[in-house]
């Protein structure tokens, strides 16, 4: 059960709370970074994405600390990762 909960969390997020999403952060470091960590399921990643978001300005600390949280189970479809990629 509590796999399960975790899993909707990375894929909806907050659902009470909204991100704004900056697109001057989809620098090409960022997008070569998303692209690969999307493509490749390479989700150990994600704090090295949050890293060269952090270098483009993004100063959000849901995005960052969503990217960065070592605890989270990520999967295609983490809201944070589509947000970054415009999926949203």
């Amino acid at each position: 059960m509590l796999s399960q909960i975790l899993l909707l969390r990375d894929i909806f997020g907050n659902p009470f709370r909204t991100i704004a999403f900056n697109a001057a952060w989809r620098t090409s470091d960022v997008m070569l970074l998303a692209n690969g960590i999307y493509a490749e399921r390479a989700f150990d990643r994600m704090p090295i994405l949050a890293d060269a978001l952090q270098d483009a300005g993004c100063d959000s600390d849901d995005i960052l600390n969503h990217l960065r949280d070592a605890t989270a189970t990520h999967v295609r479809g983490c809201w944070a990762l589509d947000l970054v990629l415009g999926k949203e």
